[in-house]
């Protein structure tokens, strides 16, 4: 699991924080990334939620 502040995110007054976490999945086993875009403080519940 990872979180990172992209510069090129951060426009005006927003500041946003790009989330990629591997998820594996359940057919195959393989691992896949997820990437979502939010809010700072939602990373920690999204990084958390299954």
């Amino acid at each position: 699991m990872a979180k990172k502040s992209v510069a090129s995110l951060q426009t005006g007054s927003k500041r946003l924080t790009k989330a990629i976490k591997m998820v594996k999945s359940p057919k195959s086993g393989a691992y896949t990334f997820v990437e979502a875009i939010m809010a700072p403080d939602m990373v920690n519940d999204w990084l958390n939620k299954k």
